[in-house]
């Protein structure tokens, strides 16, 4: 018989963090732990407030419910929790941990054996010009040689000149550059600011207008003169044939998939078969989860073997993580076998 419980745990942000929907300061996100006999297992419902299509007020119920209908199983619960997508993922999470040999080794490959790592995304949070150059300059120091801008928060013009900035001194054969817009375009003005920003020869920005604006967004992507890959229009979007009907009408270049907001794994190779099928391009990105939930994206990330850049280096952006073996060198994910997890922080 499994045993399940649960815990709410508040990640603290080291440095409040910028995004155009306001500033960060701390990140909630809930455990859930599994024993079974003398066997453990623990995963992360990484819930985003104002994000998740899950944030709702009967969370926490729902959490309840799980724990005390665990012994249903993994393929049960999941399909009975379709619209809680963060719950799913968390769930996932935890029955690979419980029925592996290493609590953490969930997707077992040469990146667990500390042998690979993988290509990231430098993150440039928004700030003040001053902050947003500091960082650009701390990543391309550390061996990024992807950096990915959110924009939309400060002056437009500003930021063109910050890319201006980097382009001056990197060609996109020495950084390749991504921003993200999270949607902070209005539809009259998109196409013509996709027109500034192509000239920095960017590799693609990311949700350019806010979500639901399904004939708009289909018209940018096919007039766009930069990729535009879709973030935010994929959350709340369960059903397969929904899903389908998503990219065959709005033809992105690429899509971005972030585990915890699309279902899981389960959901995320939904839309990673249905991305294949219409020829649009996808990457893996975390969402502000804990070591836990990323340690599992970064595996799982890992063995679909895509050849871009992932968003996945957010493991330092809070002072109470979660230690673990996870790290980030020269612009890539690793995991070392020489550091160890440490779970003091949740008893």
């Amino acid at each position: 018989m499994i045993k399940a419980t649960y815990k709410k745990y508040i990640l603290n942000f080291k440095q409040a963090s910028g995004t155009s929907r306001g500033i960060l300061k701390t990140k909630e996100t809930w455990f859930i732990f599994l024993t079974n006999g003398d066997k453990q297992g623990i995963g992360e419902c990484a819930l985003f407030r104002g994000l998740s299509s899950d944030d709702r007020p009967d969370y926490e119920k729902k959490l309840k419910w799980v724990c005390k209908n665990i012994n249903k199983g993994l393929d049960i619960l999941v399909s009975e929790l379709v619209e809680l997508p963060s719950i799913q993922f968390g769930l996932e999470i935890a029955f690979r941990s419980l029925n592996s040999e290493d609590n953490f080794k969930l997707f077992p490959s040469k990146f667990t054996e500390s042998e690979s790592s993988i290509p990231i995304n430098g993150l440039i949070w928004m700030g003040s010009e001053a902050f947003m150059k500091q960082q650009i300059e701390e990543k391309i120091n550390a061996g990024f040689t992807c950096i990915k801008m959110k924009i939309g928060a400060i002056d437009f013009q500003a930021e063109c000149k910050l890319l201006k900035s980097i382009r001056a001194s990197f060609s996109s054969k020495d950084i390749e550059l991504r921003v993200d817009a999270n949607g902070a375009f209005s539809s009259s003005e998109a196409l013509d600011k996709l027109k500034t920003l192509s000239d920095f020869d960017l590799h693609s920005i990311e949700q350019p207008i806010k979500q639901g604006q399904i004939e708009d967004m289909a018209k940018l992507c096919e007039m766009t003169p930069l990729p535009i890959a879709l973030d935010e229009e994929l959350i709340g979007v369960f059903s397969v044939t929904k899903k389908e009907k998503l990219i065959q009408t709005i033809r992105p270049q690429f899509i971005i998939l972030k585990p915890s907001l699309v279902g899981g794994f389960i959901g995320s190779d939904e839309w990673i078969d249905i991305a294949e099928q219409n020829h649009t391009g996808w990457w893996i990105t975390s969402a502000l989860e804990s070591n836990i939930g990323l340690n599992a994206i970064a595996q799982y990330t890992y063995n679909k073997q895509s050849d871009l850049p992932q968003g996945l280096g957010t493991g330092n952006l809070f002072t109470n993580n979660i230690d673990s073996p996870l790290e980030v060198k020269n612009g890539a994910l690793q995991y070392d076998n020489k550091l160890n997890w440490n779970l003091e922080l949740l008893t």
